[in-house]
Formats: C-alpha cells, sequence, structure tokens
C-alpha cells in the first residue's frame, strides 16, 4: 500500500492536500440564511434589547459583526457586538415589492454585479452583497432618495457607503431585517 502511494504521488504531493483542506473548510465554514425572525424560546425578557434582538443570540454567534436592517426607520447599522460601527440611510423595497424580515447571512460578495428583473436592468450595481435568495444590500449609483422605500426590495445605499459595507463584512455575517 505504501509503495502505491509514493508511486502516485500522493504522500508528497502538496497540491493534493492543499485541495482537500480547501475542500474541507469550504464544506465547514459554508451556512446557510436564517429564515424566520429571532427565537423566542433562547431569550429572556431581561436580555432583548429594544429593536427585539436577543443578547443571548448575538453571543451565540461564531462573528461579533451583524447588520441590522431597520424598515420602518430606513436605516441599516453595522454592529460588533454591541458597539455600533455604521449608520446609514438606505431605501428599502417599495410595498409592491418589499424588502424581506427575517434573520438571514451574507451569502455572496460581489464587486459589481449586473442586476435583472421584472422592469429593471442595472449593469455594475456596485459593491453587491446578497442575503436571501435575490436580494441584496447594494450600492445605488442611479438614485438618491435614502430613506425612502424605491427599490425591488434589495437595500440600496450611497456607493460610498457601500463600499465601507463592504469592506467591512465578511461572508456569513448575520443580517438582521425588521420593521
Amino acid at each position: 500500500m505504501q509503495s502505491w502511494i509514493r508511486s502516485s504521488g500522493i504522500r508528497s504531493s502538496k497540491t493534493f492536500c492543499t485541495g482537500v483542506a480547501l475542500v474541507v473548510a469550504t464544506l465547514f465554514s459554508w451556512a446557510p440564511p436564517l429564515a424566520g425572525t429571532p427565537n423566542s424560546t433562547t431569550a429572556t425578557a431581561s436580555s432583548v434589547d429594544e429593536n427585539g434582538i436577543s443578547e443571548s443570540y448575538i453571543r451565540q454567534t461564531s462573528q461579533p459583526r451583524w447588520i441590522e436592517i431597520d424598515l420602518s426607520e430606513q436605516r441599516l447599522r453595522a454592529w460588533e457586538g454591541k458597539k455600533l460601527v455604521y449608520s446609514y440611510r438606505i431605501s428599502g423595497g417599495k410595498r409592491a415589492t418589499p424588502t424581506p424580515i427575517g434573520r438571514f447571512r451574507i451569502n455572496s460578495k460581489y464587486r459589481t454585479h449586473r442586476m435583472r428583473g421584472k422592469g429593471y436592468n442595472i449593469p455594475d450595481v456596485p459593491y453587491t452583497m446578497y442575503f436571501y435568495e435575490g436580494y441584496a444590500i447594494h450600492g445605488a449609483y442611479w438614485h438618491n432618495r435614502f430613506g425612502t422605500p424605491v427599490s425591488h426590495g434589495c437595500v440600496n445605499l450611497p456607493v460610498k457607503q457601500a463600499r465601507n459595507l463592504y469592506n467591512w463584512a465578511s461572508y456569513g455575517t448575520l443580517v438582521m431585517v425588521h420593521n
């Protein structure tokens, strides 16, 4: 058996070991989006803040960074634990095309990305971070009506602020969307 391993080059192949390590790391690092609202069974009345976010839930996540999107205020807040890092005005979804509510995770990031849907086809959308199906947080160069719901369900930010958030957030960062 050892002679077969030696002759096949597997034992001495750094490329093979690196490839296996990458596959294993990818399999164990991926986290599916979390749908729904915060789990009320994990929180007590004293551990839930004014936004309904459980402190114990924040401590249990593997990353202390998380993004809060408050649709009633049209505001995005980026947190490191309990410390506010960014607070930006956004444009969420219109009444006919609402932004989904729940807990999600950033599952893909694109420096620029073409976005298409019914009634729109926008090239080079900057700093796009998808968090649920076709819904993303991204920069919007085509309007300046932040603070007003005008999107098809995505969360629009001014380009400079979208860049800051894109550089700050990573794959798997928690995104909590609420009214």
